[in-house]
């Protein structure tokens, strides 16, 4: 007989094993159990979010005498991976803040600025409280930034009104995109369009999540057949990058009778009309209205990399990501420059577990490129997506470079939902995020 409640049992103990292995293994970081690098170097790492605060945690704890420096003006510091779970509706604002300061690494020096313009020729970068700092080794750790303007008559600042949600621009915007869903689940009956912009974005589930939570709320509510559902992609029947998980989600679209709208770019918003306006591949526009629309802006590196000498400069990405090799990290023209986080220009990369792969391949490159040794480390394009495909369950994408799938964990399977991934998202991942932030995983 088929026991649904014994199988999650089982699913339980073994996260429950598995959780209490990682807390184990993060205890003792393997910087820790080996000889300090001496150091006199100037490392100076720019982003103070998961990326920079886990490269400085590192870096202080491997080299002796170094002198680090991290910079970034934002004083709270944000869960990312919870936004979602927020404008769901599932959890409070306050359980994806913390205070930045709370996660510096004692001996490294914090600058609340940012940066506003690099001279990677003199070594040299400049901040937004008009000080130049000179750098040995230079870390760009600064995240992505989100082009809304890019979207006509769109601004973050419309999140939450007039029908408007986007789950990305923090967590006030998260709850505000929570109250505008619920908003439409209480008028009874209406339409809500969900987007996906023609750039790479920070974690690429996002928009896939939104609208298999909001279908879990549309059903909940016993009111299913009310509402119309639509997705709207730039690309030809593609919502995600991996075969295997762009081809379950648009079945599982079908099923739920979920619209699908491809080579479709969203490029303007009226707000006032609850209109939206999207552009065909063959130039020609339609107009669509709208009782909720999650709008998923374009975005790129911050413009001070993406305008600077450390972006691409030619190819797919040029002018949008810096410019790193995609598997040591290190800036393919500037050797004491690494890259880390979103703003890499890398086929894959942007998400938290991301960061916790590239993370000990930068320290490795940066330690063997400060004793002058070859750079060994190699970033497989390791990123991992727990896929929200109800409020309840989840599948563990998990893939690198070339799609390749990469599952972590044997009583997983990596293309099936489960409740047990669910659980991983819901409760054991965000005390694995902070145990990073320590460079402790």
């Amino acid at each position: 007989m088929h026991n649904p409640k014994g199988r999650h049992d089982s699913q339980r103990r073994r996260l429950l094993k598995f959780g209490a292995a990682a807390g184990i293994l993060s205890a003792v970081p393997a910087s820790d159990l080996l000889a300090r690098q001496s150091s006199n170097a100037h490392i100076v790492i720019i982003g103070a979010g998961a990326a920079g605060l886990d490269i400085a945690s590192r870096l202080q704890r491997s080299l002796d005498g170094a002198r680090i420096t991290l910079v970034g003006a934002r004083q709270q510091h944000y869960y990312q991976p919870g936004f979602t779970l927020v404008a769901s509706g599932l959890w409070q604002m306050n359980r994806v803040l913390t205070s930045t300061q709370e996660w510096v690494p004692q001996n490294v020096s914090w600058i609340e600025a940012d940066a506003t313009a690099f001279n990677p020729d003199n070594n040299q970068v400049r901040l937004s409280n008009r000080q130049t700092l000179t750098y040995d080794l230079l870390v760009v750790a600064t995240g992505c930034q989100l082009n809304y303007a890019e979207i006509e008559g769109m601004s973050p600042e419309l999140i939450g009104q007039q029908g408007i949600g986007s789950v990305y621009a923090g967590p006030e915007a998260a709850r505000a995109t929570n109250n505008a869903i619920q908003a439409l689940i209480d008028r009874g009956e209406g339409r809500a369009l969900f987007t996906l912009p023609h750039t790479p974005i920070k974690c690429a589930g996002a928009p896939l999540k939104m609208t298999f939570t909001t279908l879990s709320r549309l059903e909940d509510s016993g009111q299913r057949e009310r509402f119309q559902v639509d997705f709207f992609t730039p690309f030809k029947e593609k919502v995600f990058s991996v075969p295997v998980y762009n081809d379950f989600v648009l079945n599982r679209w079908r099923e739920q009778q979920v619209g699908l709208y491809d080579q479709r770019r969203l490029v303007a918003i009226d707000p006032g009309a609850r209109t939206a306006l999207f552009s065909h591949a063959s130039g020609e526009t339609d107009q669509e209205s709208y009782d909720f629309i999650h709008v998923v802006p374009p975005m790129s590196a911050p413009d001070v990399v993406r305008h600077s000498e450390l972006a691409w400069q030619e190819g797919s990405m040029a002018q949008q990501w810096m410019e790193v090799d995609q598997y040591s990290l290190q800036h393919r023209r500037y050797p004491n420059i690494f890259g880390i986080g979103d703003v890499a220009g890398t086929p894959f990369g942007k998400t938290a577990a991301s960061v916790k792969k590239q993370a000990p391949v930068v320290e490795e490159n940066i330690l063997a490129y400060l004793a002058e040794q070859p750079l060994k480390a190699r970033y497989n394009g390791y990123t991992s997506c727990p896929l929200i495909t109800s409020i309840g369950r989840a599948m563990l994408a998990e893939f690198g470079y070339g799609g390749e799938l990469m599952p972590s964990f044997p009583f997983i399977s990596p293309t099936e939902e489960s409740w047990a991934v669910w659980v991983m998202k819901e409760k054991m991942l965000q005390p694995a995020y902070y145990a990073m932030l320590n460079g402790r995983v």
